[in-house]
């Protein structure tokens, strides 16, 4: 599969994602300059985490205006894979790929720490692992996500919730929730099942030598899903 990775001014998280797909999974990947409005080729586009733009006005606001968002969005409505990794999510609520918003932490600082994710919706395009309970860290300060009550009950009754902050158990609790997400979301996915947001930092654990292997389930998920 070839991976698009976009690129905008602030990120600082691509060269890891492009490190994991092309070294450790050993994809095709193409770094895609923010600017651009060609693909080339890519089958999943990747929006990775950082600071788009130094997050002013708000998270994402400005990257969704570059002009290689027009064909993320085509490629999305397509029907064909998008990953939005933190500011990547960010972006893609703030292109209306994704409902709802990020806002900042309940505690006001950034958090940067591995947290315990229950797998809410296995099965999907993401998630075709086994394992129900993943450990990944994060690195955000605007990271809780809220939703009005009508769109987040539309989430829950579509089934759309995909990661929850949890205990070591998989038991969703306040203690658990490190930003103050509404229902402990960690990561969403739209109706078609093609595009995901999800603020921890899969390609931060996908080698052994990093602490851990459980986000490397999620590109091979999508791999599985959408590759041929």
């Amino acid at each position: 599969m070839k991976f698009g990775v976009v690129i905008f001014p602030g990120s600082n998280c691509d060269q890891d994602c492009i490190h994991v797909l092309r070294n450790v999974l050993r994809q095709e990947v193409e770094e895609l300059w923010h600017k651009e409005r060609n693909l080339c080729g890519s089958e999943c586009i990747v929006l990775p985490g950082g600071f788009s733009y130094g997050d002013y006005l708000r998270t994402g606001a400005i990257a969704r205006f570059s002009p290689i968002m027009d064909s993320v969005i085509a490629h999305a409505r397509s029907g064909r894979p998008v990953i939005g990794i933190c500011n990547g999510f960010q972006i893609l609520c703030e292109a209306g790929l994704l409902p709802g918003a990020l806002i900042r932490n309940r505690s006001l600082r950034f958090i940067c720490r591995p947290v315990t994710l229950k797998v809410a919706r296995q099965g999907t395009p993401f998630t075709r692992f086994p394992k129900g309970v993943v450990r990944i860290p994060i690195a955000h300060g605007e990271g809780n996500y809220f939703n009005h009550g009508d769109g987040l009950k539309d989430l829950r009754d579509k089934g759309l919730v995909v990661f929850q902050y949890a205990d070591n158990a998989g038991d969703i609790t306040d203690a658990a929730n490190p930003n103050g997400s509404l229902d402990n979301i960690a990561g969403i996915m739209n109706e078609a099942g093609n595009v995901l947001g999800m603020m921890p930092h899969p390609e931060r654990c996908s080698e052994p030598e990093m602490g851990g292997t459980d986000g490397r389930l999620i590109f091979e998920s999508i791999l599985t899903s959408f590759s041929g």
